[in-house]
């Protein structure tokens, strides 16, 4: 696999799609890092890392309206890939639909959103957008 941000959102995204209300994926620390951002945002119902003696799983539990069935996360994209990284300053980091989503950026003071990152006053590689 050449890009396991990327397998990590497909896979969300196509539970999301077929309506399912968990998924597994395999586990890494920039993948809980952002899993941690998606639950604490609002995105994602709940979440749980489990040892399998290797690399590991993390459960996400996905959210979704009670009433009308539409899902928390209408729109999943990845920015930056091993092909064309894209870096942003401080100064200059992106805002999703006008503050409304959110930009996950890896910094080097770790993952963060990119509220965060105007906060902290530091930029870094733009992961990927959600809304």
């Amino acid at each position: 696999m050449t890009d396991p941000v990327a397998d990590f959102l497909t896979r969300i995204r196509n539970a999301i799609m077929a309506r399912h209300k968990v998924v597994e994926v395999p586990a890494s620390n920039l993948k809980r890092e952002m899993t941690k951002i998606l639950y604490d945002k609002g995105y994602i119902l709940n979440y749980k890392f489990l040892e399998d003696g290797k690399q590991g799983i993390i459960k996400i539990a996905l959210k979704y309206d009670p009433v009308s069935k539409i899902p928390a996360i209408k729109h999943l994209s990845r920015v930056s890939s091993p092909g064309l990284r894209r870096y942003t300053g401080y100064k200059t980091v992106p805002r999703v639909l006008n503050g409304l989503g959110v930009a996950i950026l890896s910094t080097s003071k770790g993952v963060m959103t990119d509220k965060e990152a105007r906060n902290e006053k530091v930029g870094g590689e733009v992961l990927c957008y959600v809304y």
